[in-house]
C-alpha cells in the first residue's frame, strides 16, 4: 500500500509515499528497543535540551509546517500557524518542568528511607489522528521523551508528508536515531506492532471503534494504554448568560478546524426562554463565516479533510432532518472537487436523532432545546461521550457547581473547551481513559517505582 497526499481542497494528489517494507519494520522496531535503554539513562536536563530545540525548529520553520498540514488535510492556514506554535509550547513546557514533574519523591514509612522513584518504560507505540497532525502527535511526544521512553508514531494514512516532516524534525533537533521514528503502516499491519515485545505502552487519539481494537490487542498482552477517542461536548447556555459571548466562542468552538475537533461544542443545549434569541444570533454568526481555499487567510473555513468524511457527514444530517430536526442554515455540501461542506444549524434536536446522540465531525452544530438548569444537565449528560463541556452564565459560583456534575474530563464555564499543556486532558465514558498533558501526562508511561530502605 502506498500512502497519498490529496489536498482536499480540490482533490488532486501531490505526493505518494511508499509504505514500510518488512524487514524495514524490523528494524525500527530494534532500533527503537536498543536506543531506549542508552536514552532512559541519559540525564534528563539532556533529553529537555533536546525538546527545547525541537521547539526552536518549530517556530523556525512555522510557515513551512503550517503549509503542509493545510495542503494535507485543509486546515485554515491561521490556524495551521497557531498549531505549530502550540507544539513549540509544549515542547517548553516540558523541557522546564519535566525534572520537577519526575524527581523522586520521598515518602514516610516504617522504613529508614522511602521513596517513589520515575522510571521510562521503553518504547511507546503513538497512533494518531489526522485532524491535528502536529500537536496531537508533540501532545504524547514531548512528555514521553522527556521522561525517557523512545516514540513509535503511526500517523493517519491521508497525512504522511506531516509524519515524516515531524520525524525529520527531531532527528534535527539531535535526538539519536531511532528514539522518535515514523512508521510507515496500513492500519492492518498495527497489531503486530502492537503485539511485539520491544512495544512497551500504546496511546491512541483517534475513533471509538479504533479504541476498543488498540484496547483489546494491548489488553491481551498487559500493556499500558492511554486513549482519547470521540467527543461530542455539550455547550450549555443559561437564562443570565452573556448572549454576545456564548454566540462568539460557539462559534469559533464549533467551526475550528471546520469542526473537525474532539472537544469542539457539538450539542448546544439552551434554555428554552432564551433559545430563540440564541438561535438567530447564532445563525447570523454561522452565516458570516467564509468557505474557501485553506491557503487564504480570509477563510474562516476550509475543507474537510476528506471527502468519503464529507459523505458520512452528510448522512447523519439528512437522516436527522427525516427524524425531525430542522434545518436553519447550511446543511448541504458545496460543488466542485473540493470536500467542502457548509456551516450548518441543526435545530430542535431530540433523543432519537443522529444528531442527538452521534457525534457529528464537521462543521454542524446540533441545537437542543431545555427547560431549566437542571434539563440542561441532565441532557449533557446523556451521552456515551465524556470529554469536554461548558458552561454559560454570568453566575460563576453557578456555572461551577453545574460544571462539577458534568460527567466529563474537563469543564469549562465561560470558556472555550481547549487543551493547554499546564492543565490534565481526557476523557471518560466511550471518550477513553488516561490523562494527556500536566504532571499527569508525563506520568502515563513510566513506572513509579518504590523504594524501601532499611
Amino acid at each position: 500500500m502506498d500512502f497519498k497526499t490529496i489536498n482536499p481542497a480540490n482533490g488532486q494528489t501531490k505526493e505518494i509515499c511508499a509504505a514500510m517494507t518488512a524487514p524495514g519494520l524490523a528494524v525500527t522496531l530494534s532500533g527503537a528497543a536498543s536506543a531506549a535503554v542508552e536514552w532512559g539513562r541519559r540525564d534528563i536536563r539532556e533529553r529537555c535540551e533536546l525538546v527545547a530545540a525541537a521547539a526552536r525548529i518549530l517556530r523556525e520553520n512555522q510557515e513551512d509546517y503550517a503549509r503542509l498540514m493545510t495542503l494535507e488535510m485543509g486546515k485554515p492556514i491561521t490556524e495551521a500557524r497557531a498549531e505549530v506554535e502550540k507544539c513549540a509550547l509544549g515542547c517548553d513546557y516540558y523541557a522546564e518542568h519535566g525534572p520537577d514533574f519526575l524527581a523522586d519523591e520521598v515518602i514516610e514509612s516504617d522504613a529508614s528511607r522511602s521513596l517513589v522513584c520515575y522510571q521510562p518504560l521503553g518504547t511507546v507505540l503513538a497512533i494518531m489522528p489526522w485532524n491535528f497532525p502536529f500537536w496531537q502527535v508533540f501532545r504524547f511526544a514531548a512528555p514521553a521523551l522527556v521522561a525517557g521512553n523512545t516514540c513509535l508514531l503511526k500517523h493517519a494514512s491521508n497525512v504522511p508528508q506531516c509524519a515524516l516532516a515531524i520525524q525529520s524534525l527531531f532527528a534535527d533537533a539531535g535526538f539519536p536515531e531511532y528514539v522518535f521514528s515514523t512508521l510507515m503502516l496500513p492500519s492492518s499491519r498495527v497489531a503486530a506492532v502492537i503485539e511485539d515485545p520491544r512495544v512497551h505502552a500504546v496511546t491512541l487519539t483517534g475513533s471509538e471503534p479504533a479504541g476498543r481494537q488498540v484496547a483489546a490487542k494491548a489488553g491481551a498482552q498487559i500493556k499500558k494504554t492511554v486513549l482519547e477517542l470521540g467527543g461530542s461536548d455539550p455547550f450549555i447556555v443559561l437564562e443570565d448568560a452573556d448572549l454576545d459571548l456564548a454566540v462568539e466562542i460557539a462559534v469559533t468552538s464549533r467551526f475550528l478546524n471546520t469542526g473537525q475537533s474532539c472537544i469542539a461544542a457539538k450539542r448546544f443545549i439552551v434554555l428554552e426562554a432564551i433559545a430563540d434569541d440564541f438561535v438567530r444570533r447564532f445563525r447570523t454568526a454561522v452565516e458570516a463565516l467564509t468557505l474557501g481555499d485553506p491557503l487564504d487567510e480570509n477563510n474562516r473555513l476550509g475543507p474537510m479533510a476528506r471527502h468519503d468524511l464529507r459523505d458520512e457527514l452528510h448522512r447523519q444530517v439528512v437522516e436527522s432532518i427525516a427524524q425531525g430536526a430542522k434545518a436553519i442554515t447550511g446543511c448541504s455540501p458545496e460543488g466542485g472537487d473540493g470536500a467542502y461542506y457548509q456551516p450548518s444549524i441543526l435545530d430542535h434536536v431530540k433523543p432519537g436523532m443522529l444528531a442527538y446522540h452521534d457525534e457529528l465531525f464537521g462543521p454542524v452544530a446540533s441545537i437542543i432545546r431545555a427547560v431549566d438548569e437542571a434539563d440542561a444537565v441532565r441532557i449533557a449528560n446523556d451521552s456515551d461521550f465524556g470529554l469536554g463541556g461548558s458552561v454559560w452564565t454570568q453566575d460563576t459560583a453557578r456555572g461551577e457547581r453545574i460544571a462539577r456534575q458534568l460527567e466529563c474530563g474537563a469543564a469549562f464555564v465561560n470558556g472555550l473547551v481547549k487543551s493547554d499543556p499546564r492543565l490534565p486532558f481526557g476523557g471518560i465514558k466511550h471518550s477513553g481513559y488516561g490523562r494527556e498533558l500536566s504532571k499527569l501526562g508525563i506520568r502515563e508511561f513510566v513506572n513509579a517505582k518504590t523504594i524501601w530502605i532499611k
